[in-house]
């Protein structure tokens, strides 16, 4: 029996909380230009896109978000784990659910960015699902994968 599942939702508060958590990983403060607004208004800003929690058992542990970038491109983002729930392949699975909502959206190529050296194992889990690597800059490296 699965403890886990991941569903569409709109708990901004619960969703906010996981963010402000990945926010503090040390080395990620790059990825959060612009995170107050994007707090600010969770629905605006992720209009046309999609906000996911996972969750074990009853309790969030997990976030993923859909941000629609253009008519054709989203970009993943946001994708967390509590650290005490990690190794348990749920960011595969709230990948994969990502992944399957932007075909859903209409969305023919899914964008993402990472910083391999804070988070290997997320790289890693991109690379394995698909994403092409088109670059790196200053330890930021661009993602692509054709979902269409």
């Amino acid at each position: 029996m699965s403890t886990f599942k991941v569903t569409e939702s709109n708990d901004y508060d619960t969703i906010k909380s996981l963010f402000v958590d990945y926010s503090q990983i040390k080395g990620a403060e790059g990825c959060f230009v612009s995170f107050e607004t994007e707090l600010a208004d969770l629905q605006s800003f992720y209009n046309g896109g999609a906000l996911f929690l996972g969750y074990e058992y009853e309790t969030p542990v997990a976030c993923i978000a859909i941000k629609k970038i253009d008519d054709f491109t989203c970009e993943i983002q946001r994708l967390y784990v509590k650290p005490e729930h990690r190794g348990k392949g749920y960011s595969r699975q709230m990948l994969n659910a990502a992944l399957q909502r932007a075909q859903q959206l209409g969305f023919t190529t899914a964008t993402l960015t990472t910083r391999p050296a804070v988070m290997p194992v997320a790289f890693q889990l991109y690379t394995r699902s698909g994403f092409e690597n088109l670059g790196e800059e200053d330890g930021v490296v661009r993602m692509r994968k054709i979902i269409a």
